[in-house]
């Protein structure tokens, strides 16, 4: 493959970056625009990362520090709302066996071993610049940008999240839809006791759970059906939580207790996409949230973004020809590996919203958690 070739990728998260960084490691030159200025400053407190996830993030070269600074663990557990312990099992090692199943880390503790290795890998970096307009041409793409510059690119990939300019400005008419739910996070302190993620199913929320972060950290979350109507003010959330995590037993307890800061609680909503059709538009291709997402049911969104970041860098260093043939294979590999994440993941919140226990949840999670054992 030739190395003269260009890639620019819009969107400064863990796609992106982890893209970045393995195409301009074979060579290829990279620019990346992100819309952020700080760059470095992720929304939400912690992440779930489970082995194919960190597969990705070791060739990416992130893996020993991840392992030192995070947490991991090979086991889930399920209690019920009182705190009591129900069930304790094995989690697959989707990475393969030299990878935990699972580490939780902190989603800005990510981000900067992402930037630093984008910075060490000799990526062309513009914050606070967004893409105004892709012009098409038969080998290249010309992409005009926020602060009046522009660039011509063999490839543009937009890793550019849910709400997707690239998407947009390509013509692909798909968007994310609520699923009914809302997420709320918040970083606390790490009982010695909690080793593991742990998930309650029912009480006053849908589901109630933690997962360690580091040795004196960890997330803690509570999920809730969606609210019509209701705009809680920011400093509010904290005492909100504290009213939502109320009845929750074990360590539900102090996990309440501690959530005092609003400022470090999180709330979003579960959305879920997966485009239809062509993931490309010409020399134009999507990857992560910017194609598909889903609700966190699994613990596989980031896991199946950092895929595409895999497969497509894969494609891209191996192949003499970056044509439709190479884009279309992309697309079926990762559909084909993505699809039953999102309908899995989107089928548990119908289930629990429809006031199903966690004792249907297994079977919905264990056939799509099985197939990632395979590579992608």
């Amino acid at each position: 493959m030739s190395t003269s070739r260009a890639v620019l990728v819009v969107g400064g998260g863990t796609t992106g970056n982890a893209l970045a960084v393995l195409l301009r490691r074979a060579g290829v030159a990279v620019d990346l625009v992100e819309s952020k200025q700080d760059w470095d400053a992720t929304a939400g407190s912690g992440i779930t990362l489970q082995g194919n996830a960190l597969r990705v993030l070791r060739e990416v070269g992130v893996w020993d520090e991840l392992r030192t600074q995070g947490y991991p663990f090979d086991s889930l557990g399920i209690r019920a709302p009182d705190g009591s312990l129900l069930h304790v099992g094995d989690d697959l090692r989707t990475g393969g066996p030299e990878l935990p199943a699972t580490l939780g880390t902190d989603r800005a503790q990510l981000q900067r071993l992402l930037i630093d290795r984008v910075r060490g890998a000799g990526v062309e970096v513009r914050l606070a610049t967004t893409i105004t307009s892709l012009q098409q041409h038969p080998d290249q793409v010309e992409a005009a940008f926020s602060d009046g510059t522009g660039g011509h690119y063999d490839l543009v990939v937009g890793a550019d999240g849910l709400h997707s300019r690239t998407r947009e400005l390509i013509g692909i008419p798909d968007r994310p839809a609520p699923t009914g739910m809302d997420i709320w996070r918040a970083a606390v302190p790490r009982p010695p006791e909690v080793t593991r993620t742990e998930i309650v199913y029912g009480g006053r929320c849908c589901i109630a759970g933690y997962c360690p972060t580091g040795q004196r950290s960890m997330y803690a979350y509570l999920v809730e059906r969606t609210r019509d109507g209701t705009n809680l003010p920011r400093s509010s959330y904290a005492a909100e939580m504290r009213s939502l995590a109320e009845g929750y037993g074990g360590p539900w307890r102090g996990i309440r207790a501690a959530l005092a800061d609003s400022a470090q609680v999180n709330r979003t909503r579960f959305d879920h996409m997966l485009i239809a059709g062509p993931w490309h538009r010409g020399r134009v291709v999507l990857a992560g949230d910017a194609a598909h997402c889903c609700p966190p049911t699994l613990a596989q969104g980031a896991a199946m973004s950092l895929e595409d970041a895999s497969v497509l860098a894969e494609l891209l260093t191996t192949r003499n020809a970056w044509d439709e043939p190479l884009l279309a294979e992309y697309q079926q590999r990762r559909s084909r590996r993505v699809r039953p994440v999102v309908e899995a993941s989107v089928q548990i919140t119908k289930k629990l919203l429809a006031g199903a226990d966690g004792a249907a949840i297994p079977e919905i999670m264990e056939p799509a958690m099985s197939a990632l054992q395979e590579a992608p």
